[in-house]
């Protein structure tokens, strides 16, 4: 498996990423416990020689520094991320590329969690395959935009970059919290039997031993289903655009 994904036990339901380069070697993106990173890469023989912050939020990237200490890896980080993130080696701008085992990932621009954000797209015989998308899209719910982010901007984000991608992309977010974004998926449509039926199993085992693509997505994000009629009716006043729709859901789950 070229991308492994690690839960780490946080208060916040962090996952943290390992993704296997060539000669031994492996980026780590958003590493919360260096520990826990250090010792998961040695499991494979592998050495930490990149790490890539997805944004400058703390825990998503308090494990750069004693991962750094012990490996010498070098740090990557968004451009608008200067000053914000310690220790920052390469800034990375749109398009940019890492490379990786049999491709590379492509830097993705996305601001609306914080205006310092990307993603990583992995992209394999130029197909997209995988994205790993931080704060800006969860499984089943979007990001916040509390603390340095806009609503507004969070929507073109999702809309351009994220309702484009395939069926079959992979997606790999920066925390766990399909369970309540299904419930919430719930609230708003009540009649979803997708998130209605993912909601059962998600409660009866390991949600973070999950994964999920686009085409999930669309079935039980509310976030995707912004023309769903029973979504839309359940706003309150009148919603003449998908934006916002976006908008209230966002407002919603912010109180929800």
């Amino acid at each position: 498996m070229l991308i492994h994904q690690i839960y780490t036990f946080s208060p916040l339901r962090n996952f943290s990423y390992l993704i296997e380069r060539e000669n031994g070697n492996a980026v780590c993106v958003d590493p919360f416990d260096a520990a826990q990173m250090l010792d998961f890469a040695s499991s494979l023989n592998l050495t930490i020689d990149s790490i890539i912050n997805t944004h400058e939020h703390l825990d998503h990237y308090c494990g750069n520094a004693e991962i750094v200490k012990v490996t010498g890896a070098k740090v990557y980080a968004h451009q608008n991320a200067k000053g914000k993130i310690p220790g920052v080696d390469h800034f990375l701008t749109e398009n940019d590329e890492v490379s990786v085992k049999d491709g590379f990932l492509g830097v993705m621009d996305t601001p609306g969690h914080t205006f310092a954000h990307l993603c990583l797209k992995y992209v394999y015989k130029d197909k997209v395959m995988a994205v790993l998308t931080g704060d800006t899209l969860f499984n089943a719910g979007v990001g916040n935009c509390h603390n340095g982010g806009d609503a507004e901007v969070l929507y073109e984000t999702i809309k351009n970059q994220f309702h484009t991608l395939s069926d079959d992309v992979i997606l790999y977010p920066g925390h766990d919290y399909i369970k309540n974004n299904l419930e919430f998926t719930l609230d708003r449509e009540p009649s979803n039997k997708c998130a209605c039926e993912w909601l059962s199993k998600v409660k009866s085992s390991d949600s973070t031993k999950m994964t999920f693509n686009v085409g999930d997505e669309r079935g039980f994000n509310t976030f995707f289903r912004l023309d769903n009629e029973e979504v839309v009716s359940g706003l309150k006043g009148n919603v003449d655009s998908e934006k916002e729709v976006f908008l209230r859901l966002r407002e919603l789950r912010n109180k929800w």
